[in-house]
């Protein structure tokens, strides 16, 4: 496989790259995908066998089961910072290694319904909170130490709106490669 083929297939809809300027349209579409992500992973994940919860969408990827807990994983973080970011001035966020996470026993556990109900209400919860933000909330920002630079919320609505999108076409990758990358 061409690195251009294994790039593919690690960013199938491409890096997230924010715009210049974010209307409020936009922050509200990214909104939209981010509450109706739950939803979407149910319907991805629903009926599968256990050796397709272990199938990979790339080699050297993470399977099908890893990327739903990481999902849980990573957007409860993703939660914690806007609400630091909320409530506290530009704070220095704590990142966290996604890589081991993903390979302790919750990250690896064949059962994907304490992640999908964890995914469920937390985006619940996210969602009313974003949807009640001012315009001048999107303009506070996070320090993210592993990048040295702040990050707006208004780019990291949209950051995670693609991460959803993201992981629901890796797990759409690995069903669709039946095992190949294993």
């Amino acid at each position: 496989m061409t690195p251009d083929e294994l790039y593919q297939l690690k960013f199938p809809i491409g890096e997230f790259t924010p715009p210049a300027y974010i209307p409020t349209s936009l922050i509200s579409t990214w909104i939209a995908i981010i509450e109706e992500f739950p939803n979407d992973l149910k319907i991805a994940t629903s009926n599968l066998s256990l050796t397709q919860k272990n199938w990979k969408y790339r080699p050297g990827g993470w399977s099908l089961k890893q990327i739903v807990h990481h999902c849980a994983d990573s957007h409860v973080n993703a939660f914690i910072r806007f609400k630091l970011s909320l409530t506290e001035n530009t704070p220095t966020i704590r990142p966290y290694f996604e890589d081991k996470w993903a390979e302790m026993i919750d990250g690896k556990d064949d059962d994907l319904k304490d992640s999908i109900g964890l995914i469920t209400s937390l985006h619940s919860k996210w969602s009313k909170l974003l949807k009640n933000l001012k315009n001048s909330d999107y303009e506070k920002t996070y320090v993210h130490p592993e990048y040295g630079k702040s990050f707006q919320l208004d780019e990291v609505i949209g950051t995670y709106a693609w991460h959803c999108q993201h992981h629901l076409t890796h797990i759409k990758l690995a069903l669709d490669a039946e095992g190949k990358y294993d």
